[in-house]
Formats: C-alpha cells, sequence, structure tokens
C-alpha cells in the first residue's frame, strides 16, 4: 500500500474532529485504505513583564501528553473497524501541518461545526485554509446532528441501519447519493472526474448540477425581456451534455443525472446537501460555458452544506 492509500486525518479532540475521523474510517473501510491520524499543536507564549519585555514560553510537557491522549482516544475509536491506522503527534499551526502533509496522502478529512447565527459563517482556520491549499483532495464534515444516519462495517453493499444513539465510528451518512457542481470550467471538470471516483468507490448514485443566475436575482437580470430564458438554460444544459457524456462514455455503467437550474452554484449546492451525502466541488474555477464563473462557490458550500464537501484545489494531482 502506497501512502497515497492513505486517509490524512487531522483531530484534535474536539466531537467535530472525531466525527470527521468516523467518517474518513467509513472511506477507509470502503476502499482498502489505511488512515493516518495527527494532532498538532502550537506552544503558547505570553509576555512577561518581568523579563523586560520578553517573553516566556510555557513548557510543552503538559501539551504533548494532551495531544498524546487526543490520539489514544482516536485509536480506540477506530479500533473495531478493520482499518489499519496510524498516529503522529506535530508541532505548529494545524492548518499549516496538514497542508505540509498533504501531498502523500491520497485524501485529508477534517471537521467543522456549525454555531448558527453570525458565527454559522466561521469555518475556523483549518476547515478553511486546508481545502484552498492541501497537496490532496480535503474532505470537511460539519457535525449537524440530525444528519447521522448509523451504519454498521459490513461489506461494502451490505451495510444495514443501527439503532438510534449508538456512538463510535458507524455513525456516519452512508453515500449513497453525490451531487458535484459543474461549470465547464477545467476546476469543475476535475472535481466531476474526482465525484466519479467517489460515486465509483461508494456505489453511490452521481448528480453534474449547474446554476445558471437568469432569474430577477441573477447577473443575467439585465437581458432584454425578449431573450429567451428557457433557451439560456437549454444552450447550458447542452454544454454540459458535452462533458459529462465523454466520461460516461469513458466510464462504462455509468449514469450520471445532469441538472440545469436558475440560481448560482452555491444556493443550488447547498440546497441540493440537505438531500445528498457528498457535495463535490471544485475550487476557484472560471470561465466555461459563456464564460460563467464558479467565483466563491466552494467557500459558500463549504459554510453552509448539510453534508460533507469535497474540495478539489488547482493543487491536487489528476
Amino acid at each position: 500500500m502506497t501512502r497515497s492509500e492513505v486517509v490524512l486525518v487531522g483531530v484534535d479532540g474536539s466531537a467535530a474532529s472525531l466525527h470527521a475521523l468516523d467518517w474518513a474510517t467509513a472511506y477507509a473501510h470502503r476502499v482498502g485504505w489505511s488512515l493516518h491520524i495527527v494532532c498538532s499543536y502550537s506552544l503558547p507564549s505570553f509576555t512577561a513583564a518581568s523579563l523586560d519585555g520578553g517573553y516566556a514560553a510555557l513548557d510543552d510537557t503538559t501539551i504533548q501528553e494532551g495531544a498524546k491522549s487526543v490520539l489514544a482516544e482516536a485509536e480506540a475509536r477506530v479500533a473495531d473497524a478493520g482499518v489499519r491506522a496510524t498516529t503522529e503527534v506535530a508541532t505548529g499551526d494545524a492548518a499549516g501541518v496538514l497542508v505540509e502533509l498533504s501531498g502523500d496522502y491520497g485524501l485529508a478529512v477534517v471537521g467543522t461545526r456549525g454555531r448558527g447565527g453570525f458565527t454559522e459563517r466561521l469555518l475556523g482556520t483549518v476547515s478553511s485554509a486546508l481545502p484552498a491549499h492541501a497537496q490532496c483532495p480535503v474532505v470537511v464534515v460539519p457535525l449537524r446532528a440530525e444528519a447521522n444516519r448509523g451504519v454498521s462495517w459490513g461489506e461494502p453493499g451490505e451495510a444495514e441501519a443501527e439503532p438510534a444513539g449508538t456512538s463510535g465510528p458507524g455513525e456516519v451518512r452512508e453515500v449513497r447519493r453525490i451531487v458535484v457542481g459543474v461549470d465547464g470550467s477545467p476546476q469543475a471538470e476535475r472535481a466531476l472526474q474526482h465525484a466519479i471516483t467517489q460515486a465509483t468507490a461508494w456505489g453511490a448514485e452521481l448528480t453534474a448540477v449547474t446554476g445558471v443566475p437568469v432569474g430577477n436575482a441573477g447577473i443575467l437580470a439585465w437581458l432584454p425581456s425578449s431573450i429567451d430564458r428557457e433557451q439560456v438554460l437549454a444552450d447550458i444544459g447542452a454544454g454540459m451534455d458535452v462533458l459529462v457524456d465523454r466520461y460516461e462514455a469513458q466510464n462504462p455503467g455509468l449514469r450520471i443525472r445532469r441538472i440545469v437550474l436558475d440560481g448560482t452554484g452555491a444556493e443550488l449546492l447547498t440546497e441540493f446537501s440537505t438531500a445528498s451525502d457528498l457535495v463535490v466541488v471544485g475550487s476557484r474555477g472560471r470561465g466555461g460555458f459563456r464564460g460563467l464563473l464558479l467565483g466563491s462557490t466552494s467557500q459558500a458550500v463549504l459554510h453552509h452544506s448539510a453534508c460533507p464537501v469535497l474540495v478539489v484545489n488547482k493543487h491536487c494531482p489528476d
């Protein structure tokens, strides 16, 4: 097994990170990969007035022991999952550590928790920075209790529901429905490639979604009333079909549902996330059908998705 067949998981002992670990474990079990679980810490310092404006560093022994304790809990959590796991304590900023390590792994997984209100928009440093800079695809798993659906650790295709209220690695949503944002840009095409990989691995249904804001609030609202907006949608759909047909031809037996709707990609993917198990987006895709812009779709979806989001950025290998 190469390191590219290992899932990199960042944990910090929080419920959100442990839930992400559960998702990573389910994926690793499904595809026959292993896990590398990392807990990182930065050694804080504080101003010491008695040191003439200098800084007094804290002893890192206690902090390091805390990180080891987090990893021990993580190991125990995946012990019965049938997945090989290694652990590592790393020093440094968590986002920076994971970005640096990401080039050696096939997938990175981290968690985040929505807090409601304005803070719902704040994902935190790791879950915002890692998807943008990682050298492999990144899955950000939101901790939303209402989204959990227990699955067993049976062979692929043999998962059965567990009783509500059970704990441990089984409490993750099984990936049966995947949605990918497609806008014709090279980055969105790479997202489609990774979505196909995920759909094949999970045995999941795959839907490609394109958003075209032609309504009153859209960027095309200035078009004369004589413009046939249904024809605009049809033209965009035809462009999508060319791309998707090519990938279906390259993957015999694969069928990709296509949806073109009035609205922005971020709005539509967020809405679809409530009835999906994984959303796949490309980061900073531009151009494509009629010059449409993906723009900040990946960031917006990360902030508001009800299900895990797989981000493919420009640094990720094909």
